[in-house]
């Protein structure tokens, strides 16, 4: 069996191969061609196989919850293969049935008991337990048996996370204490020997009201980041500091640009990545949809360390290269092409904005009519990641509040717009494309992966969902087409 040491979740060695492109909030497939679905998850290396898992929630159309915990491995962070249900639900189990919660699952390695230890939230649909599950397995993979659901020291345990400290190898368990006027606290606690059961509290962030929590860890510091509670709506992510887990800890900060909800993401993992040329940090949140939560988006991002500032920050990047082998993250360039180069029919129209490519923002876009479309489009053959940079001016709401989103379909906010996209006229392959809020003034992006063909006569046209619900396009800035995986690795000569 593999040491602790090689095993640490958020401690990772490299691997042999470079990363596949990771394009945040793009739907991402496994090797069968399926999309991912794993949310809220936590990623694993193991020794043993040489590869990393990652396990997250499994969330259906029909299930938002209770769907039990997915595993994928993977040699590059990239490609993932899909090994099926880690821990599966039972029927009338106290704690693992279909209508209980299980969420923010997280794996480690128990060199005392020879075995993975799974731990996560587990709950009923009230969020009266507030517990922490815990199953174990010989396999990394699974499957996982059941043991037990427990109250830490007798606490309260929502929203959980992992931590293993590379300088000694000991483990923590990250949590939020609830909602409760009593609670609202996150813990630092430590595991026994075994990780079997939570010791001792290490420190307590008290009355900050947050959740989601996970720790980086450099030579000189920890970096806590937490999320505000807004439910599936972002916020801003915010990171505390200290020299020792036991703190004193900072003052929280914002890790992203203000006003943009961290990129409409909510922390809950971390990834330190060793490489034989540097150390990056890897931050794993989670874009989720309010009204389709299964099909939630993740933003996996590179974090800026700058221990001599006391800072830690996040670059965006629309898609990047990731090489595992050496730590190197490589931001791919691609082909900017402006709206208000574009042409626009119907109601959609070029209004001034000061913030925008060129000045202006095309608005309007709504139905199969009011459109916007870019000809002219460098194509490659092959499938293309395609980068869409908007503004949403939806206000950013809470339940059934009056007035504001003009998403707000059968009575739930979406905080999202919806545009369709077609490509060289090809109405019935037409795709969906969602633009989470972003703020009045500020500018992000969402990638689809689309087909061009060879050339530069390719035509893309972005128009309203036309889908009886009263759904428009947001405003769109700009799109940026970036090159064929294939063909950036043989100019880059890998």
């Amino acid at each position: 069996m593999p040491s602790l040491k090689s095993i640490v979740a958020g401690a990772f060695v490299a691997s042999l191969a470079s990363a596949k492109w990771i394009a945040p909030g793009g739907r991402w497939r496994d090797t069968d061609g399926n999309y991912i679905n794993a949310h809220a998850g936590s990623v694993t290396w193991d020794q043993v196989t040489g590869k990393y898992f990652w396990f997250g929630e499994y969330k259906t159309e029909e299930q938002e919850e209770g769907g039990g915990v997915r595993v994928y491995s993977s040699d590059d962070l990239g490609t993932w293969q899909f090994h099926g249900l880690a821990l599966a639900p039972e029927e009338d189990h106290p704690y693992i049935s279909p209508d209980m919660i299980i969420q923010r699952p997280k794996v480690v390695y128990s060199e005392i008991e020879q075995q993975y230890h799974m731990w996560w939230h587990a709950d009923n649909a009230t969020y009266g337990l507030l517990l922490q599950g815990l199953a174990v397995s010989d396999n990394i993979a699974g499957p996982y048996s059941f043991v037990d659901a427990t109250a830490p020291l007798g606490n309260w345990s929502q929203d959980f996370g992992i931590f293993t400290d590379y300088k000694d190898n000991s483990t923590y368990a990250l949590y939020s204490n609830g909602d409760r006027v009593e609670g609202r606290d996150v813990y630092i606690s430590a595991f026994n020997d075994a990780l079997s059961e939570v010791d001792s509290v290490v420190h307590r962030f008290n009355k900050y009201d947050l959740e989601a929590p996970t720790i980086i860890q450099t030579d000189k510091s920890y970096y806590a980041l937490m999320s505000h509670k807004t439910g599936y709506r972002p916020n801003n992510v915010v990171a505390f500091r200290a020299d020792s887990l036991s703190g004193p800890w900072s003052q929280p900060f914002m890790i992203a640009d203000p006003y943009t909800r961290t990129y409409n993401s909510q922390s809950g993992f971390s990834l330190r990545i060793v490489g034989s040329e540097c150390t990056t940090y890897l931050y794993m949140g989670d874009q989720w949809d309010l009204r389709s939560v299964w099909d939630s988006r993740y933003i996996w991002l590179p974090l800026t360390v700058e221990d001599d500032k006391n800072s830690v920050s996040l670059e965006w990047h629309d898609v990047y290269d990731l090489d595992v082998k050496t730590g190197i993250v490589t931001p791919i360039n691609g082909t900017s092409y402006a709206a208000i180069d574009a042409e626009v029919a119907g109601e959609a129209w070029k209004q001034e904005a000061s913030f925008a490519t060129g000045g202006k923002i095309v608005t309007g876009i709504s139905g199969n009519d009011s459109t916007v479309t870019f000809s002219g489009i460098q194509g490659s053959g092959k499938k293309q990641w395609v980068s869409f940079h908007y503004q949403n001016t939806d206000d950013f709401g809470f339940g059934d509040q009056p007035g504001g989103s003009p998403d707000r379909i059968g009575g739930t906010w979406q905080v999202r717009r919806i545009s369709s996209v077609v490509v060289n006229g090809d109405v019935a392959g037409m795709q969906t494309l969602y633009q989470r809020d972003s703020h009045k003034g500020i500018i992000l992006s969402t990638p689809l992966e689309l087909d061009l063909e060879d050339g530069d006569s390719n035509v893309i046209t972005v128009g309203g969902l036309d889908n009886g619900n009263g759904t428009r396009g947001a405003d769109l800035d700009r799109i940026v087409v970036y090159p064929s995986e294939d063909a950036w690795r043989a100019e880059m000569g890998y």
